[in-house]
């Protein structure tokens, strides 16, 4: 079994990064045979798309040529961690309402044609299926439902349809709110904290 576990946060000792860690803990606590996978988008080179990328994912694979080969890879091995995980943990901290931008920039490389989704005559089929995912937030604010502060959050709705789009739908999310500097900070995060430990063994017993 693998967990892929994924950073995104610019700071290396941010609260997201604390509590995929503690995930990956918990989670091969339960499973000790099992394999993390450690994916740091703050410290991996991910390229904007560009017209050669475009016209790369759109070619026949068989046709590639040495430059359309290195033009996809780095999404080529992003594509193959996500395929080969059980269990994939995104660490995902707020900034201005939305995702990091290397969390967008991973998400561009990963959502390919023929790779991750397939385009059918009824539609959109995501091929990532039989996945758990865990999406662990952290945020300045909070942003619950049926909060007048709810319409802010670019994050949560977000990533529940891109990640469903490529077949990604078993996703649940664990947000550490107010996490501005006080009282209510450390609350909010040894709330994440019980849920991550309760959620990660019971993803560990799911998958096996």
């Amino acid at each position: 079994m693998k967990l892929l576990r994924i950073d995104s946060s610019a700071r290396r000792n941010s609260v997201s990064r604390h509590l995929t860690a503690r995930f990956a803990e918990a989670w091969q606590q339960e499973h000790p045979e099992g394999e993390v996978i450690e994916r740091d988008l703050a410290t991996t080179t991910l390229p904007h798309i560009t017209d050669e990328w475009v016209q790369a994912v759109h070619s026949n694979p068989a046709t590639l040529n040495a430059d359309q080969k290195q033009v996809l890879e780095i999404s080529d091995a992003l594509v193959a961690e996500l395929v080969e995980a059980d269990t994939i943990v995104i660490g995902a901290p707020m900034y201005n309402f939305a995702i990091p931008a290397p969390l967008k920039a991973w998400i561009d490389q990963v959502v390919r044609v023929g790779k991750t989704v397939l385009f059918a005559a009824t539609g959109p089929q995501g091929i990532l299926t039989g996945k758990k995912v865990f999406v662990i937030t952290s945020r300045g604010g909070a942003f619950r439902p049926g909060t007048p502060t709810e319409r802010f959050d670019y994050q949560e709705p977000y990533l529940r349809h891109i990640l469903g789009f490529i077949g990604l739908t078993d996703v649940t999310f664990i947000h550490a709110e107010n996490q501005k500097p006080g009282a209510q900070a450390e609350l909010a995060k040894a709330e994440a904290i019980s849920q991550i430990e309760h959620l990660a063994g019971g993803a560990a017993h799911s998958a096996a």
